[in-house]
């Protein structure tokens, strides 16, 4: 008996290592076509992909074109703004930090900026940089984040001004997406180093990683060679180019530039435990500690996609799929969306880079991997999404006659003359 529980057990545990080993059916015999097709039916000029698994790189290529006008294509040294994603880099610097022993991550806010305030002065006294990482201070999703970014106010500025965001919920209730939090995190590690985040992020993790191409501060854009050209289908459902966006004085939260051979290197260290190459870039204590849920955002089982729970850690999401752990972030700027996810158990992560940000197809193609590497049956991510997509564009396009109709209708019930005269 013992010896065929000793048979089985080699013979599953053979099993699941050529399981997940195996690259699925999927990415090896449809993805191209799924892509190609997806594309064109989002208008989505361009995207870039990399999918790493058991550290080799499987796929890093490009899809379609990086300008519509000089149909110069993508390929896997085309960047992108990564916008969000930038969030993990800045996570795990504080989490560096913290491990140098240079700050704490549960440090009070005031420890480093005295004068420093939320609207509600209890708060004011207790939020920590914990609190800045995980979105709970209290404030609404992205409230007050598009006052500040694509502008002239300063990173001090910002921080001041964050004592005028009225709360919607109690301190530390619940998750508020807080970009400019983010931005006070990246000043504490600043004061308590003496290095300007986008120093430290691109010493401590873009160089020893070789992220050679990848840029920490998105000023100047334009000028980077091999960038994409951001688009947008948002105003009357036409492909229009729009200005590349400038997320400096935000940087922290969302600035860095890269591409999909640099991010192969990033999602690598992420599945080996902080090393990459066989050299230890990170100790795993620090990757750990970004892991951790620290604010629930759902205990409830998804009516989409084959998930219980869902929460966050220091700059990226965690939820399950399919019965695995999944950590992920997205990321939008002008023009470009993004999606950076992996899964340690299955050692396997991906990367998707796009340049249309009126679109979701790139969070159907983000499913459609994580069904494919988590054994999930196929199931047409893309579908339902561009139905909903398409059924909003056409209520769009009704509102939109609607407006003109009424505006080119708009007569005063009396001639102009009429309301000539002297009032008090």
């Amino acid at each position: 008996m013992i010896r065929w529980f000793i048979f089985f057990g080699i013979l599953f545990g053979c099993t699941t290592l050529r399981t997940t080993a195996q690259t699925p059916s999927f990415v090896t015999d449809s993805l191209d076509n799924y892509i190609k097709r997806g594309l064109a039916q989002w208008q989505v000029p361009g995207l870039a992909l990399a999918i790493v698994h058991q550290q080799k790189v499987v796929v890093a290529k490009g899809y379609g074109v990086k300008d519509v006008t000089t149909k110069a294509p993508v390929d896997a040294n085309t960047l992108f703004y990564i916008a969000s994603n930038s969030k993990l880099f800045t996570g795990t610097a504080l989490a560096h930090a913290a491990y140098r022993k240079k700050l704490q991550l549960d440090d009070k806010i005031t420890r480093y900026f005295p004068d420093y305030s939320l609207y509600d002065t209890s708060a004011s006294q207790l939020v920590s940089v914990r609190d800045m990482l995980t979105h709970r201070i209290g404030t609404k999703t992205f409230q007050g984040d598009f006052t500040f970014f694509n502008g002239n106010i300063s990173r001090s500025e910002i921080m001041y001004r964050m004592r005028f965001m009225q709360p919607s919920a109690p301190f530390r209730q619940t998750f508020g997406y807080c970009n400019s939090c983010y931005l006070t995190a990246g000043e504490v590690l600043r004061k308590a180093t003496n290095i300007p985040w986008e120093v430290y992020v691109y010493d401590s993790l873009l160089t020893p990683l070789e992220m050679r191409q990848s840029h920490t501060l998105s000023r100047g854009a334009e000028r980077m060679k091999n960038i994409a050209t951001p688009y947008t289908t948002a105003v009357n459902n036409q492909l229009t180019a729009v200005p590349y966006d400038d997320w400096d004085n935000l940087a922290p939260a969302a600035s860095i530039i890269s591409n999909a051979n640099d991010l192969t290197h990033w999602l690598k260290m992420q599945l080996d435990s902080g090393r990459y190459n066989g050299k230890q870039i990170l100790p795993w204590s620090v990757i750990a500690q970004t892991r951790d849920i620290n604010t629930i955002i759902s205990s409830r089982k998804n009516n989409t996609f084959p998930s219980t729970y869902r929460g966050y850690g220091l700059g990226l999401f965690v939820q399950d799929w399919n019965g695995y752990q999944v950590y992920w972030h997205s990321g939008g700027a002008s023009g470009m969306v993004s999606y950076l996810a992996f899964i340690p158990a299955l050692q396997v992560g991906f990367a998707i880079l796009t340049n249309n940000d009126d679109q979701n197809f790139f969070t159907a193609l983000w499913a459609q991997l994580l069904d494919a590497y988590t054994g999930m049956p196929y199931t047409d991510r893309n579908a339902p999404m561009l139905q909903a997509h398409l059924k909003e564009k056409e209520a769009q396009a009704t509102a939109n006659q609607k407006l003109q109709e009424r505006q080119g209708n708009n007569k005063p019930p009396q001639p102009l003359e009429q309301y000539a005269g002297s009032y008090e």
